[in-house]
């Protein structure tokens, strides 16, 4: 696919995609939708890359849904497209492919993060942002609701109460207060929030097996609807007993024990153990 809305730069094993609509402050589109759920197939798909950070160009992150469209932006009888019944609420188709990606992504919010341009960060590991950045679930403003699987993932991110008091309100407040209230990790001058965020990810390469680090993406995502840790007991059993007889495994004992960086052999694309994706079959091998 051809991107006309993104970027996608591979350099040294680190992924960047920039959302690139700079004159519209980066306003999500179908076109973006669509680029974006391409781009993580083809991040999943190739072992070069090890980690992904998302950002914008200019001084935006996403200013939200695309406006441009007027009073019927957000209803689905309007579209070109439509159909009978229930339209698919795009930020959910990608928040849904984020959360089953194997590889690690950070968010590096350079600017304004409204409305779906902060909810689709919502299924990224990490979050940093630039203290230029502003924040806002603005959907209650807008007379819709929170989408992109935002009642799931902003409460398990700030706890419900925060999350409650962003969304009733709409209001769209500073970096500090989305630090304060949980959201991000750090804050960082503009200039120095694409390093910060590219020493994370060059950790992540340099230091971690690849195989592993997609499994514990996944453990620690799914254990989040988990209702008992027995389930946890249960993933963790299987991780520990299929990578505990891999190549890495063998390889991460013998660089520690050598005092060496470790060299691991295993590829997402191929090393992936039989018991994955265990969250699509209950059964406990």
């Amino acid at each position: 696919m051809d991107y006309s809305t993104i970027l996608y730069e591979l350099t040294d094993g680190i992924l960047t995609i920039t959302l690139n609509r700079p004159e519209a402050l980066n306003a999500f589109t179908n076109d973006m939708l669509l680029e974006l759920m391409d781009a993580c197939d083809r991040a999943d798909a190739d072992d070069e890359v090890s980690a992904i950070i998302v950002t914008g160009a200019g001084r935006g992150f996403c200013a939200g849904a695309d406006l441009s469209r007027g009073a019927s932006t957000f209803d689905s009888s309007a579209r070109k497209d439509k159909h009978d019944g229930i339209n698919q609420d795009g930020g959910g188709r990608l928040t849904l492919r984020l959360y089953e990606l194997n590889k690690p992504i950070i968010a590096a919010i350079n600017g304004a993060a409204v409305g779906g341009g902060v909810t689709m960060t919502l299924a990224m590991d990490i979050r940093l942002a630039s203290t230029a950045a502003k924040f806002g679930f603005v959907f209650a403003r807008r007379g819709i609701v929170p989408e992109a699987c935002s009642s799931y993932f902003l409460p398990r991110a700030v706890g419900i109460s925060k999350a409650l008091e962003w969304c009733y309100s709409g209001r769209v407040f500073p970096a500090q207060e989305a630090f304060d209230g949980g959201l991000l990790r750090s804050l960082h001058e503009p200039a120095d929030l694409l390093p910060a965020a590219k020493a994370i990810a060059e950790d992540i390469r340099d230091n971690a097996a690849p195989v592993s680090v997609a499994l514990t993406r996944h453990m620690m995502w799914k254990m989040l609807g988990a209702d008992h840790p027995m389930e946890a007991h249960k993933i963790d059993s299987r991780g520990v007993h299929y990578r505990g007889k891999s190549g890495d495994s063998k390889e991460g004992v013998s660089a520690f024990l050598e005092k060496r960086a470790a060299q691991f052999p295993d590829k997402v694309s191929t090393g992936l153990p039989e018991f994955y994706p265990w969250w699509e079959e209950p059964k406990f091998k």
